[in-house]
Order: structure tokens, then sequence, then C-alpha cells
């Protein structure tokens, strides 16, 4: 039996015009568009970004996979199983997958732990990964700040898994919000950190005044970059020569 192909598919941060070119193809391509949603009754975010840019393709299936926004194991199990199910019915009839994700597969995606296991339990299955812009790159983008530079480190860290080391891009905001203000404060870098929500989305926000930040404005698609000095790297040197050399 010939089982199917399984691609994980990254859309970008939400403006539909960042799809990569591959992106588009895939899904397009592709017999059923596999599309995450956090309940029964959401929308797939993932799928609102590629709506407009994938259009109608004839024969086309959407299977619409419920992932709570969870760490509970016992919720996510469940949830897990009815999504191998499915995916696994549709490659073992020998039709393609093409699992879309939000910003990039590689990056806090749930392909991650889709393709951990999918070799071992559809032996012969081809998976192959579509990256995505992500949210990490969209978010200075939109807000203009660099975030490294050639003699500049960068962590990128889930501000859930707790705030005594911040240092870098805070994603997944979400109800660590005080804290996470609150740690940007202690270390005197409010003035140095600013909350992007939903970059290149319609509804897209940015904040350089964190005071102003409110708790619903802080879902999965928050970030706050904070940088702490101001410095031009290899050149910061050349540069300070120039302007001394100048009358």
């Amino acid at each position: 039996m010939s089982v199917g192909a399984l691609w994980g598919v990254g859309v970008g941060p939400g403006a539909p015009d960042l799809l990569t070119l591959r992106a588009v193809e895939v899904l397009r391509r592709a017999d059923v568009l596999a599309l995450p949603r956090a309940s029964d009754w959401s929308e797939s975010m993932a799928w609102r970004i590629a709506r407009s840019a994938v259009g109608e393709v004839a024969g086309q299936e959407r299977l619409f996979l419920t992932f709570p926004m969870s760490k509970d194991p016992d919720r996510l199990r469940p949830a897990w199983q009815r999504a191998f199910d499915a995916i696994g019915e549709r490659l073992l009839a020998g039709r393609s997958v093409a699992f879309v994700t939000e910003g990039d597969p590689s990056l806090y995606s749930t392909f991650i732990y889709l393709a951990r296991h999918a070799e071992a339990r559809w032996p012969g299955l081809t998976i192959e990964v579509v990256p995505g812009v992500s949210s990490v790159m969209a978010v200075p983008a939109r807000a203009r700040l660099a975030l490294a530079d050639g003699c500049e480190r960068i962590a990128i860290v889930p501000a859930t898994y707790g705030t005594e080391d911040l240092r870098a891009v805070l994603m997944k905001i979400g109800g660590a919000l005080p804290s996470v203000v609150e740690a940007i404060a202690a270390e005197g870098l409010t003035e140095r950190a600013v909350f992007v929500s939903r970059a290149t989305m319609a509804d897209e926000l940015i904040e350089r005044d964190l005071t102003r930040v409110r708790a619903e404005q802080c879902d999965c698609f928050a970030m706050i970059v904070v940088a702490r000095g101001d410095r031009a790297g290899a050149l910061a040197g050349a540069v300070l020569a120039a302007r001394e050399a100048l009358p």
C-alpha cells in the first residue's frame, strides 16, 4: 500500500502576502489541508492567513483539527490521538496532507510533535517542511527594531516558562503579562521594551508604553522585544572615529 506524503507548511505571521511561493504551491497541490484550531468553535488562524492566497481547489479536503491551548497531558493526549487517526486515515489512503501552521513549522509549532512520531507510525512516509516567515522576524520588522548586530547575542524565550532570566525576545505572553512587565521594570528596561501584537495582521498593535498594554491584548500572537542598549556592533569604533574626525 502506498502511503501519501506529509508536509508541514508555515504560512507566516499573519499577512497573506508573506506566504512563500513554495507554501502557496504546496497548499494548492495537497489533497488534504490539516488545519489546527484551539477549540471546536474557533476558526483556524493558520487557514485565516492562508485562505486568500490558496483560494478554492477542486476536490481538496479541509480537515479541521482541535488542539487545546494547554500543557495538561490529560487534555492533549485525546486531541492528539484524534488528530493522528484522522491524518493517518488519509495518508494510508494514499492522499497527501499539508499540515498548516502559523509562522514556521520548526518554531513552537504543533507540527513538531506530529513529525516526531509520523515516520514510526506510518513507515515509508515522506515528510517535508516548508519554512515560513516567523513572528520573531516580523515583529522587529514592523516595530523597526534591530534584534542583534554583529557583536550581540540573542535568545528567544517563551514568557510563559518564567520571567526570572528575561533578556531577549519574549513570545507567547498570554497571562504572564503582569510578571513580564514587572521583571522588565525591575531591570530598568521599560523604556527599551516594545509590545507587538498580531504583527502584519489587519489588527496589528505596536505599543511602546508597556503601562498601556491591556491583558486582553496578550494572546499567543503577542510579543515583547527588549533591547538592553544602543550600539553599532563591529561598526561602533569606526562610527565614533568618524564623528571625532569631523571639524
